[in-house]
């Protein structure tokens, strides 16, 4: 009898990130973040992890008060801490906004986590090209 081996499932599930080219206009949207779930808390290391080292430290994170559940006023991510704010602004109900001092804001368009690959696909492509 064989047995064939299976390789292990990745420990964290691949970043479901996508972010505009770097030029030197700004844009409303930045790129496009698709998290698995609603737990802030638990999604949000995964993004800062993922985010390119030349943004520098978030220190700062402001979300949709109506997409997100509450969440503390801060938390520990990596080692530092990151405020954690919620805005009920009509004007942007789907983004997460980033905060690096001295390095910028990022406003990256999230794609609410029940959507399907094939709803989601084309607001990440979307954002990632600049036409969000």
């Amino acid at each position: 009898m064989t047995t064939a081996l299976q390789p292990p499932p990745p420990s964290h599930p691949l970043l479901r990130l996508r972010l505009a080219p770097h030029g030197g206009m700004p844009r409303p949207i930045d790129g496009a973040w698709w998290p698995r779930s609603h737990d802030l808390l638990a999604e949000l290391p995964g993004l800062l992890a993922g985010l390119p080292r030349a943004w520098g430290h978030i220190t700062s994170v402001t979300v949709n008060g109506a997409a997100w559940p509450a969440v503390p006023g801060r938390m520990l991510v990596f080692n530092r801490v990151v405020r954690l704010r919620r805005t009920v602004a009509a004007s942007a109900p789907q983004t997460i906004v980033l905060l690096a001092p001295g390095r910028g804001r990022w406003d990256l368009l999230v794609v609410p986590p029940d959507t399907t690959e094939e709803a989601a696909e084309p607001f990440m492509a979307a954002a990632a090209s600049g036409h969000a």
